[in-house]
């Protein structure tokens, strides 16, 4: 009797370890959830180092990747057994807005530092350019190897090219094309990335809308999000960079309304996102709604190229 009693206290022994064990990892991970979950969509975001002289839309972009792989902490490329690793919707929305900021300094690569196409590209923005098409889940071990570097750095350093570029700007050593044709090359840009975007929106709902809970549609809801957010800050301080040109075409109105547009696509944020059909009665299609907006922005993109070229 004895022994079975021992037996019986340590089996019981090792239940409870099991128990504790499992306790803890799963308020590790809940915790952890809590702590990194951070999806910012702050419209009043503004950049806190202002180069006087310089591009106000080139220091948004700096700021935006100081605030997301900084401030807040990138979380894309996080390994296993971290708690953030588990995350979706903050992954998504932060690699949306590298991407976004990828897009544009593209643009600003091609059309607005440069007085003509047969003109040099500027090192700085062609640098920065290449850090921002860094994947962003690569981490200090990645597909069994060491790369030489994180996401994390690659985009520190395109934040540095960025305001690098801006600093010499400021002191008249770069080109910041103001032309009417540059910023429409920048508007079209935006606008052909977003038809890009819905296009991946469309065929998730054709693919997999009806479910009641289908988690791809998360991802592919928040890296929307971030794209969209990061436009809508881009072009509201393109509007400054670009204000003489906005009124001497008279387009003000139809300006700030693609701003506003982008604004509301980017602010739409429900707490858990349904795929379901877009003529459901009961089970809400989240992407669908996110898709209006986001052609809606679209359209009236391109009604300010429109208004550009007359």
């Amino acid at each position: 009797m004895q022994i079975t009693l021992l037996g019986l206290v340590r089996r019981l022994g090792l239940w409870l370890g099991v128990l504790v064990i499992a306790g803890l990892f799963f308020y590790y991970i809940v915790l952890g959830l809590a702590v990194y979950q951070k999806v910012d969509d702050d419209p009043n975001f503004q950049a806190t180092q202002i180069t006087t002289g310089g591009s106000a839309a080139v220091d948004m972009a700096a700021a935006l990747i100081t605030r997301e792989v900084d401030d807040h902490s990138w979380v894309a490329n996080d390994p296993w057994f971290v708690p953030s690793s588990w995350l979706t919707r903050t992954p998504a929305f932060q690699q949306g807005i590298i991407y976004a900021l990828s897009r544009f300094s593209i643009s600003m690569t091609d059309n607005l530092a440069r007085q003509r196409g047969s003109s040099a590209v500027d090192p700085d923005l062609d640098k920065a350019s290449g850090f921002l098409k860094y994947a962003g889940d690569v981490w200090v071990f990645h597909d069994s190897v060491i790369p030489t570097t994180t996401s994390e750095q690659q985009y520190r350093n395109a934040r540095k090219s960025l305001l690098a570029f801006n600093e010499r700007l400021a002191t008249g050593k770069a080109t910041f094309d103001r032309r009417a044709d540059n910023l429409q090359a920048a508007i079209e840009s935006i606008a052909a990335d977003l038809g890009s975007q819905s296009a991946i929106i469309s065929d998730a709902i054709e693919k997999n809308g009806g479910g009641f809970l289908e988690f791809k549609s998360n991802a592919i809801y928040f890296t929307a999000k971030g794209r969209l957010y990061a436009y809508y800050l881009i072009l509201r301080e393109l509007g400054k960079d670009f204000a003489p040109i906005i009124k001497e075409k008279g387009m003000q109105n139809v300006w700030d309304n693609a701003v506003a547009s982008l604004k509301d696509a980017s602010s739409l944020f429900p707490l858990i996102i349904f795929n379901g059909r877009g003529d459901s009665q009961f089970l809400p299609c989240h992407l669908c709604g996110q898709g209006f907006w986001l052609l809606r922005a679209r359209t009236q993109l391109y009604e300010v190229s429109n208004i550009i070229t007359k």
